[in-house]
């Protein structure tokens, strides 16, 4: 992910000024392949360099909040990888303390960032599609197919107690929100883990993949399928809802496209930035026939950080506190797979179980 940040920060005129590692070798290697103007024997001696504005956290989870707090105390703004944090208490001692401090700190849930998600939601919004009435989501991977397939992430004392929900659901659930501009009010979940030992781990407990039934403040229903052991399927995030006048369905891996249904017929939109909502417009650098991807939607969001930096407010920008509201779920998720009953995720419950903690 370093290579992504690298990539999108030099694309939005930023001076990668230096990085540090897990140690003082692998700073340096990492200097040296991102091309950073320097490196830092550890996180410490870099956070205390007064040239530095913005932090790019890419580290193990579990080091995310550590990290992120250090950072804000330091007065850096930050760019943290999601999960935010491994639990909602961190995530919110982080969002706090970003808002004390005044700083810009975002989360990369990117997929905000292909034009034709900004098109769906800007025809949700104006009422093309109508009262929501149900979700069918879904985000599978097959890079974890095999028993011999492994990663850090599958630790939990690394990647934290959810890893399929947290790291990809965790977008999926995102983009829900985002695009209907309704939230999600309870979640019934189950969970399995496939393989509890792998080539390097052993008594695995996150799981492979997880299966959740959302209802939300609105009344829609809705289903979300999320694997990291799908065989064939790479990033197949697939996100479609269904009003009381159309369908529209957006597909990552086919991100020029958003199908749009009726009962009289259904048709493909292709992103065109003349003949889009002035919201995908935007982000919507390329002519058409020209693909963007998911690089090119990293960089508009890493664009967006830094406009915010420098005193704007771009629309749709996630920050901390989007972070926080998926790590909520998370937990939501979690619970609900644990004990089989309905978990209430709905913003309110959940700011006043943060009132009373």
């Amino acid at each position: 992910m370093a290579e992504v940040h690298s990539r999108a920060a030099r694309a939005s005129g930023a001076t990668l000024y230096g990085g540090a590692s897990s140690s003082a070798d692998s700073s340096r290697r990492a200097a040296e392949q991102l091309g950073f103007e320097r490196w830092y024997a550890n996180a410490d001696d870099l956070l205390a360099d007064d040239a530095i504005d913005v932090v790019h956290i890419c580290t193990p989870n579990s080091t995310h909040a550590h990290l992120a707090l250090k950072a804000i105390e330091r007065g850096k703004h930050v760019i943290c990888e999601k999960p935010l944090a491994t639990s909602a208490a961190d995530a919110r001692r982080l969002t706090d303390a970003a808002d004390l401090a005044g700083l810009t700190a975002t989360v990369p849930f990117v997929y905000r960032y292909h034009p034709m998600v900004r098109e769906a939601r800007a025809r949700m919004a104006s009422g093309e599609v109508g009262t929501l009435l149900s979700i069918h989501g879904s985000y599978l991977q097959d890079w974890l197919l095999e028993p011999t397939d492994d990663n850090w992430r599958v630790d939990r004392t690394l990647g934290g107690p959810s890893r399929a929900f947290a790291d990809i659901g965790s977008h999926l659930v995102d983009l829900v929100e985002f695009v209907t501009g309704d939230r999600i009010a309870t979640v019934n979940a189950t969970t399995r883990t496939v393989f509890s030992q792998r080539s390097q781990n052993r008594n695995i407990a996150t799981e492979d993949l997880v299966a959740v039934v959302v209802k939300t403040a609105g009344g829609a229903v809705g289903t979300l399928l999320i694997s990291q052991v799908a065989p064939g399927r790479k990033n197949a995030l697939v996100l479609e809802i269904a009003g009381d006048r159309q369908s529209i369905r957006f597909d990552q891996e086919q991100p020029e496209i958003l199908w749009i249904g009726q009962r009289s017929g259904s048709m493909q939109l292709l992103r065109d930035g003349d003949r889009l909502d002035a919201t995908a417009a935007r982000i919507s650098p390329l002519p058409a026939g020209h693909p963007l991807g998911y690089q090119d939607a990293f960089n508009a969001f890493v664009a967006d950080s830094y406009v915010a930096i420098a005193g704007d407010a771009p629309d749709g920008l996630p920050v901390f506190a989007d972070g926080l509201r998926q790590a909520q779920i998370t937990e939501g998720v979690l619970r609900s797979a644990i004990d089989g009953t309905w978990e209430d995720v709905s913003v309110a419950a959940l700011a006043q179980e943060a009132a009373l903690s």
